[in-house]
């Protein structure tokens, strides 16, 4: 039962002895909270950065709050509760300990906790903290914490912060937000994540918050870049040792989003890559690409497709290696063999890239891509007449060079109209 449970009780001391009317169900109580707990304990983590650190679960409207205690106290997201800062002295803790607060990004449930705080007597006088926020944030609520006269200071991302006496990275993962951080501590692995990766849901796209679904994807980007094993969330109970897999399924639910796709579809890693590969999201599609052929290794389809997106994303080196095995197998693929010579003229090899261009346009004369390309290599060996005698390129070539004129033109008339 919640502590405001609870003191209802006490205000209503005939409630629990009320006859209940026949078949009618007694209310589920509330597990008790379990207060604040220890995050080396909970985690299994003999670190020193977390060896007196605490974190207490969110009530109904907060998210977790998290104090790393060392050589001061930084609050990580004091959450939206006004109960929980007077119960920091029950933990062994003086208020005035406290140097810093991160706030992972500026939802009420998250951040707003920081005026109780900061209204604290001792707190208030002294005026010794620092809040740290994205450069991103809430205008307003910026604006109120610089009026209160404390230390405010706006990051970008990708700042070492020390907090209470240990290095922990911040990392910029828009989506959820356009304000969201991660922070991650290297040495034991750790990421206190915010809203970005949750245990159990992924949380939503906010826009009023500058949200966006792409952004979400390049955020998630990030956090697997970093070698993440546990997660503290800012919301449900703390991850041991899966983090990474708790990243993926976000980044995977994101995905499913932005293709419109529900768990409930089962839809294939195949055809999920070729959903992202219509909207130009070329690093999902050898994600999902990568998935597919850990469950079917050497399906050519899937290994085409992923060829085809390196080459676009400018991985040439890897595509070559990859379309070798397709042609090792299948010699007359003439989309490999266009999407090889493709590579090869993105590594600049462009005498070597022609035959592979004749040699899959002698199979399929219909292959649009494989006349532009041999054209473009052509042009760059100094071959200009010959060329121009594809149409497919001289196609292409003018019109390109039609929209340079009239985007210049345009350019023009705009500088006109300033001059005058």
């Amino acid at each position: 039962m919640t502590k405001k449970a609870k003191d209802e009780d006490k205000q209503n001391p005939d409630e629990e002895h009320r006859p209940l009317i026949e078949d009618e169900e007694s209310p589920e109580e509330e597990p008790d909270h379990p207060g604040w707990l220890s995050i080396a304990e909970i985690m299994k983590i003999s670190d020193p950065v977390f060896e007196n650190s605490k974190f207490l679960i969110g009530y109904h409207h907060s998210s977790n709050v998290y104090v790393l205690a060392g050589d001061y106290l930084t609050i990580v997201d004091p959450g939206n509760d006004y109960t929980i800062f007077g119960e920091l002295e029950k933990l062994g803790f003086n208020v005035l300990d406290i140097k810093k607060i991160v706030l992972t990004h500026g939802h009420r449930d998250h951040c707003m906790g920081v005026f109780e705080l900061l209204r604290l007597p001792p707190i208030w006088e002294k005026k010794g903290i620092e809040i740290i926020i994205h450069a991103g944030g809430p205008a307003e609520f910026k604006k109120m914490l610089t009026e209160t006269g404390f230390t405010l200071t706006e990051i970008e991302g990708g700042e070492t912060l020390e907090l209470s006496g240990f290095e922990w990275e911040a990392i910029h993962t828009p989506g959820h937000t356009i304000d969201s951080i991660c922070l991650y501590h290297a040495p034991t692995k750790t990421a206190i994540t915010g809203d970005t990766v949750l245990p159990q849901t992924m949380a939503d796209a906010d826009k009023a918050g500058g949200g966006r679904l792409d952004h979400y994807l390049y955020g998630l980007k990030q956090l697997m870049k970093k070698e993440i094993e546990n997660i503290l969330p800012g919301h449900d109970v703390p991850i041991a040792r899966t983090g990474r897999q708790s990243v993926e399924q976000t980044y995977e639910g994101v995905m499913m989003k932005i293709i419109d796709v529900s768990p409930e579809d089962r839809i294939t890693w195949m055809e999920g890559a070729s959903k992202l590969a219509e909207r130009g999201l070329l690093e999902e599609v050898v994600f999902c690409c990568d998935k597919e052929l850990a469950l079917r290794p050497g399906k050519v389809s899937v290994m085409q497709l992923k060829a085809f997106a390196m080459n676009d994303m400018g991985r040439c080196e890897e595509a070559v290696e990859l379309l070798d095995q397709i042609l090792e197998k299948q010699a007359d693929n003439a989309h490999a063999l266009a999407a090889k010579g493709h590579a090869l003229l993105g590594l600049q090899k462009y005498a070597e890239s022609l035959p592979y261009f004749d040699d899959a346009l002698a199979i399929n004369p219909e292959i649009k891509e494989a006349q532009i390309f041999k054209g473009m290599a052509l042009t760059f060996l100094g071959k200009h007449e010959e060329a121009m005698k594809i149409e497919a390129f001289k196609t292409e070539f003018a019109e390109k060079f039609k929209h340079e004129i009239d985007k210049q033109q345009q350019e023009k008339t705009r500088d006109d109209g300033q001059d005058a």
